[in-house]
């Protein structure tokens, strides 16, 4: 019995040991890519500037413009790394790395892990920035400490969510090119949501689409967490849209990257 209890711990050790291995790779591979890099932390940063500066003075939502648009961003931000986790999931698998990790001793999930952790870490620096320029422009959120570790808990899963998708999704496609285009779909439905303008100035047909997508129940309790406005049942239907995609998502990556490794 001992010895089995010594034989997972090891394996633990060492499996935790790799996926470290894996999320530094993946970090040093950013940084080597500087524009791609310094592309989707400012991007959303830009875009935050243009809503508020250019667009924020024609925007009714009832309150000041730059309160109303911050947790749409964070979640568009969400959307753009996701891109780049897709792209680098997909070199993986076309350049013959991962052939390479098969003839050494790493354990096989650390390679996805290590591309998820590393997604997790750039996405809550680019979010890090959105806040900052945020408060910057004029931003003044009004929730407690406590109302900001829970959106902070939202956030981070909802990434965690988002970074497994967007795995899945580069083992899916063929390339690095058909993995980015694939992801546009994450990149577009804030713009489909309540992340830029109310619902009610939706056309009706897109009003029950714009309401019932997994970005809407996010943003509102993100923005109910941070402004005070009513959070109703948001926060559960946040929740079981970041769960229900971080599950499925995981269980289909790791599927799809057996299938993929065992051919």
């Amino acid at each position: 019995m001992s010895l089995t209890v010594h034989h997972f711990a090891d394996r633990v050790s060492g499996t935790a040991l790799d996926t470290r291995v894996m999320v530094t790779r993946s970090v040093r591979r950013s940084l080597r890519d500087p524009e791609a890099f310094f592309t989707a932390l400012m991007l959303p940063v830009i875009l935050m500037l243009l809503f508020v500066y250019v667009f924020g003075g024609a925007m009714r939502t009832g309150t000041s413009y730059v309160d109303y648009v911050v947790p749409g961003l964070i979640v568009l931000c969400a959307g753009f790394g996701a891109g780049t986790t897709a792209t680098a999931v997909a070199q993986d698998m076309t350049n013959g790395i991962v052939d390479r990790f098969r003839s050494m001793p790493v354990a096989p999930s650390s390679v996805l892990t290590g591309h998820v952790v590393a997604s997790v870490l750039r996405n809550l620096l680019a979010t890090f920035l959105v806040i900052c320029v945020g408060l910057a422009v004029g931003w003044r959120p009004t929730g407690s400490p406590l109302d900001w570790v829970a959106a902070m808990l939202v956030v981070v899963l909802f990434i965690l969510a988002l970074s497994w998708l967007a795995a899945a999704v580069g083992l899916l496609a063929g390339g690095p090119e058909a993995a980015n285009s694939m992801t546009i779909v994450l990149m577009f439905l804030p713009y489909v949501s309540t992340a830029f303008v109310p619902v009610d100035t939706m056309p009706s047909w897109l009003q029950g689409f714009a309401e019932h997508q997994p970005m809407t129940p996010v943003i509102e309790t993100l923005r109910g967490l941070w402004m005070g406005t009513p959070l109703g049942h948001q926060p559960f239907w946040a929740v079981v849209w970041c769960v229900g995609i971080l599950l499925v998502a995981a269980v289909v990556s790791s599927m799809l990257f057996t299938r993929r490794v065992s051919r």
